[in-house]
């Protein structure tokens, strides 16, 4: 049996749904899942300093492959010691693959079973990402946990172009393990993908599983599908993972998805949307989203959320913050950004309260009765 450096202990299952209460242990330290996992995406989250996000409970977060890969370059910072010392975080990292980026921001991408040439989106410079190279860079970068190399297709392409992408990802996924020069220091994730279709998310999952990873993500959502549809996806997708891994869904943030992630079996997320919102002066609060630059807050002295005890709420007003984001002072950023980090890393302890407490379908509806969710209109 392989001796992996990311391991999964199941704490407790709850017994009215599929959530686990539970923990994954990683060279740099445990944490505790569900998690919800802050992204960095230049070895920083943005406004905040890394004592900061320990102080709000994130015992693990994310930085991209692709923009470290442009700037400064991974080989600088496996120089300086690898990502760890470079940002001064002593807690685990995981590294998303570049793929995705690769498919949003690049112009001209040329997909082959090779790898993809596209053009740099900083310099338009043609570069060349294949399944080896973004091994290479994540085993340079040095984090706790690295993604497979895969091609995102969105969610309503057809399906034999959805079917033709997953095979693929499957070969470049079995690439990648090949190439992984660190796999008793670094745990390599596969990814399912297979967009909407059961039998191709099902194919793409025994494709991975087969393969044997520490870990298993699911891409590919969040991506424009409905909230419904997102469900669905992972009620057939999750049990076809085994139960003694983590399971991790990408690039999802809204509230409300957290939880209906952990209900179906999710055990870590990310998102770039609690702070990309709080730059736009709009808050997560228990009772909903709060745009905290609107003129109606211009004498408001009270908390942003009145039931938060983040720095934030503790120490700031809502007029203040107003104040600080109408004038241009990056501190208002600060306070926002640190207030929805806080927000979701404590949504999820409190998920984790739930789960010992075999009521999380309790607290999912009174969270959703008090955020105002309709889902016809989703918040975020």
């Amino acid at each position: 049996m392989t001796e992996y450096p990311i391991k999964y202990r199941l704490i407790k299952q709850e017994k009215h749904t599929g959530a686990r209460l539970g923990e994954i242990i990683t060279p740099h330290g445990t944490f505790k899942t569900p998690m919800f996992m802050p992204v960095g995406t230049q070895a920083t989250v943005k406004t905040q300093s890394p004592e900061e996000l320990k102080e709000m409970g994130s015992g693990i977060i994310l930085a991209n492959t692709y923009h470290l890969w442009l700037r400064p370059g991974d080989e600088l910072i496996e120089r300086a010691g690898g990502l760890h010392k470079f940002m001064n975080w002593d807690q685990a990292i995981l590294t998303d693959s570049g793929g995705f980026q690769v498919y949003s921001l690049a112009e001209n991408r040329n997909i082959s079973e090779e790898g993809v040439t596209f053009k740099n989106h900083l310099n338009g410079a043609k570069m060349f990402l294949s399944p080896e190279k973004a091994i290479a860079i994540q085993n340079n970068l040095g984090p706790d946990i690295m993604m497979s190399f895969d091609e995102c297709p969105q969610f309503y392409q057809p399906y034999d172009y959805v079917k033709k992408s997953i095979e693929r990802t499957s070969r470049w996924a079995e690439r990648g393990l090949k190439a992984h020069r660190r796999p008793h220091e670094q745990g390599l994730f596969g990814i399912v993908q297979g967009a909407g279709f059961e039998d191709l998310r099902r194919q793409s999952a025994k494709d991975l599983v087969s393969m044997d990873f520490p870990g298993y993500s699911i891409g590919g959502l969040a991506v424009g599908e409905s909230h419904a549809e997102m469900n669905a996806v992972l009620n057939f997708t999750v049990p076809m993972l085994p139960q003694n891994k983590p399971r991790y869904l990408m690039g999802v943030g809204a509230p409300d998805s957290l939880i209906d992630g952990v209900i179906r079996g999710i055990d870590m997320f990310d998102c770039v949307l609690p702070t990309r919102i709080a730059r736009n002066g709009t808050c997560m609060t228990s009772m909903g989203r709060l745009v905290v630059k609107n003129a109606q807050y211009a004498e408001d002295f009270s908390p942003l959320d009145p039931n938060c005890d983040c720095y934030t709420c503790q120490n700031y007003s809502r007029a203040y913050i107003r104040h600080l984001i109408k004038a241009d002072e990056t501190f208002g950023l600060r306070l926002t950004s640190y207030h929805n980090l806080y927000f979701l890393v404590n949504l999820m302890k409190n998920v984790r309260q739930a789960i010992m407490d075999d009521n999380l379908l309790e607290f999912r509806e009174d969270f959703v009765e008090r955020y105002g969710y309709n889902h016809s209109k989703r918040n975020f």
